[in-house]
Order: structure tokens, then sequence, then C-alpha cells
């Protein structure tokens, strides 16, 4: 009887703590309205040719629709890095069925959740590719339970959300340098989420070992993303690289796949003002694509520049999250 108590009162503090996330996220949907959105039937067409392009997180939800976009745009290679084979065959599928080919696009074998796996994968692109235009770090995770671990015995979200995408820019940033040029830079793109707004980031806690409440450590690694968006667009302002962020919009993700009960609790709630998968996929590629943009070291919400966490802002703040994981990299033997 008290384990029932227990379950019950536990599950309404669960309930509670969803329901006011999910507030949260709604009125900052409704207050983005004022941003410059591009509907995604008026998207342009984008001459990509000779371009290489690396983007992850394509199997599923928007990252589906940008691989889609992408390779109608006619690039020379479009690399997708994805763990599970299936749903690489099957975004093939439904390339070669939208745009007629699929013939310039490639399924690379690669786990976020092994950095073993993310060196592999660069090792190979260099020594196979050895040039990259576009780098689209959009793959990500969202966990609504506490402490779970990858491979490398990581918080799952500091290190499929963070810490992964840190390695596989930095290993291929000598790459991006020696294929741009003044007139055509590197273009690295972050998907953050409005969740970046949430939380101020615990600096003493940048592994996310301390935090209990539920969706915070998904928040923590969202201020991470643009905050190593806007080092690297400072670190390497003079070498022909531009890198940015962006929040898709609120939408129907598959970020929440795993999480049975709670996931579909907050997916039935907001699926009524969410975007298409197709929008959100605009919403990130547009200020990337757009050459009347200034993207490098900014953040866009709907493809308006927005203001981000104060903390992204932060040089120091930057520097230390920054040195801090590429210590982790060198204690875990890949820096």
């Amino acid at each position: 009887m008290e384990y029932s108590y227990i379950f019950s009162t536990a599950l309404i503090v669960a309930l509670i703590t969803i329901f006011v996330y999910v507030i949260k996220i709604y009125l900052e949907f409704k207050d983005s309205q004022i941003s410059k959105i591009v509907p995604s039937n008026k998207f342009g067409k984008y001459d990509l040719s000779g371009k290489v392009i690396i983007l992850t997180g394509a199997t599923d939800g928007i990252g589906k629709e940008m691989a889609r976009f992408l390779s109608s745009f006619n690039p020379k290679r479009l690399i997708i890095p994805a763990r599970n084979k299936q749903k690489g065959t099957n975004l093939l599928n439904y390339i070669k069925k939208q745009n007629g080919s699929s013939d310039n696009v490639e399924i690379w074998d690669t786990d976020l959740a092994d950095l073993q796996s993310v060196v592999n994968f660069t090792d190979k692109f260099i020594r196979e590719v050895g040039e990259l235009h576009m780098l689209f770090n959009n793959a990500g995770t969202l966990i609504l339970s506490n402490d779970t671990r990858t491979k490398d015995n990581l918080e799952t979200h500091f290190q499929v959300n963070h810490l992964a995408p840190f390695l596989l820019t930095i290993k291929l940033l000598d790459t991006l340098k020696k294929s741009a040029t003044p007139d055509s830079p590197s273009k690295i793109s972050f998907t953050s989420s409005v969740s970046n707004h949430y939380n101020n980031l615990n600096m003493d806690d940048l592994l996310l070992i301390k935090t209990k409440e539920l969706f915070n450590n998904y928040s923590y690694t969202k201020i991470m993303n643009i905050m190593i968006s806007n080092e690297i667009a400072h670190r390497y302002l003079n070498s022909n690289i531009t890198s940015s962020s962006a929040h898709p919009g609120l939408m129907n993700t598959q970020l929440l796949k795993s999480n049975d009960l709670t996931g579909d609790l907050i997916v039935r709630f907001v699926k009524y003002h969410t975007e298409s998968w197709e929008q959100g996929a605009v919403n990130i590629l547009y200020p990337v694509l757009c050459s009347n943009i200034n993207d490098n070291g900014k953040y866009f919400d709907k493809c308006a520049e927005r203001e981000p966490n104060k903390v992204a802002l932060d040089e120091e703040l930057r520097k230390k999250l920054w040195d801090f994981s590429v210590d982790i990299l060198k204690e875990k033997g890949y820096f």
C-alpha cells in the first residue's frame, strides 16, 4: 500500500512537471510567431553542386526532410552517419521516391553514443573523401529519465547531444578549412532548441550527473550547442568557416520515441500546436543556405536571429566548456 502511494505521488509530480514544461514551450512557441518564418512551400532552390555535406540525425523527423531538401539541391555527396541500417535504407528509399534519385546520398554506420564510432567515421571520411563544405550537427536525444549512460559511461544527453558532435566537428575542422574559400566559406550548423532559455547551465556539473529534474539535461545540452557554435565562430573568425545554431520550431519530434507513456503524453498534448517536419527542416537550413544572411556566431529561431541564453554569450564560460570537453576526450583517449 505504501509503495502504491509513493508511486502515485511520483507519477503525479512527474505529470505536473511535464505539464509545466509543455506550457513553457507552448508560450515560447506563440511568442516566436514574430519571427521571419519562411514557409516550406516557398523555400528556394539552392545550387549545391560540388559540395560535400555531412548531416547527422537524418533518419527521422526534421533530419529526414533536411536530407530530402539537401539531396535535391544537387550536392556532390551527402553523407549520413546513422546507427540503424534499416532506417538508413528507408531514408534512401524515401529520398528516391520524393526526388527521383538518391544517388548522391550515402549512409555510413556511426553511433554517437559510442565515441570510437565517431572517430572511426571521421578517420574514414578524411581518408576517403577529404573535402567538406557543410556540417549539420542535427542529431539529438531527449530521454525522460535520469542517469542513462552511453557505452563510454557518460550521461546520454551530454554525449549524444554535445560531446559526440563536438568531437565530430573538431576532427573535421581542418578538412572544413581546407575546403573553404573567401567567397564560399564552409558552414557548420548545430540544431539547438528554444529550451536553451529555460535553465542556466551549472558550470560545476558539466557532466550532468547531479541533475534530477526531468528535461533539464536536454536543455543544458541545447545551451552547450549554442556555446560551442559561438566559440567556433570566435576561434575561427578568419578561417573562412561560419558556425550557427538554430531552433527548428516546436514539433512532434522523434526525440521522444523511446520514452513510452511519458513521451506519448507530451506528444499528445502538443500535437495541435506543432509544425511539420518539413517546416522544421526549412527553419534549420534557411539561415545556412541563404546568401543574404550573416549566420556566423548567430542563433536563429524560425529563420530570424534571436538572442540565446546569456551563458552562450559569455566568452569565459564558452572557453571553460570547450576546454572541459577537450579534457574529457583526452581522458577517453580520443583527442
